[in-house]
């Protein structure tokens, strides 16, 4: 598995699609459903999935477990939420603790993790070659 994260608009999706050679058919976004649809490469704005958890009051990394072996050869994609003023509204602190907790449970599995920033990816955990 790949994580790729950053913060908004910092050009991640464009970046995996170059860095990759894909194309916008290999990419799955994420709309706001405790649920993902794995016949894509790339899985896109995993936070709005984060927030489908909090909502219906779910642990998105236990839901993610359950995908098992499935998420080894994708792309996950997500927008760090963590910076900033903690918001006041309840739902949005649990989807921002969610969605970091979230974030560590992936970069653990993942193979390699990459930061974008300005659309510049920085590897930050490699594994073996691809």
């Amino acid at each position: 598995m790949i994580l790729i994260f950053g913060g908004a608009y910092q050009g991640k999706l464009e970046y995996a699609l170059e860095k990759f050679s894909l194309s916008e058919k290999d990419v799955y976004s994420c709309e706001e459903r405790s649920c993902l649809d794995l016949s894509f490469k790339v899985i896109n704005n995993l936070e709005n999935f984060v927030m489908a958890c909090v909502k219906e009051g779910l642990e998105a990394k236990e839901l993610l477990d359950e995908y098992g072996d499935a998420l080894e050869d994708k792309i996950i994609i997500v927008t760090d939420i963590s910076q900033g003023i903690v918001p006041m509204d309840q739902n949005e602190r649990w989807w921002r603790e969610m969605t970091g907790r979230t974030m560590l449970y992936l970069s653990r599995r993942a193979d390699r993790v990459i930061r974008v920033f300005c659309g510049l990816g920085q590897e930050i955990k490699s594994q073996g070659e691809y």
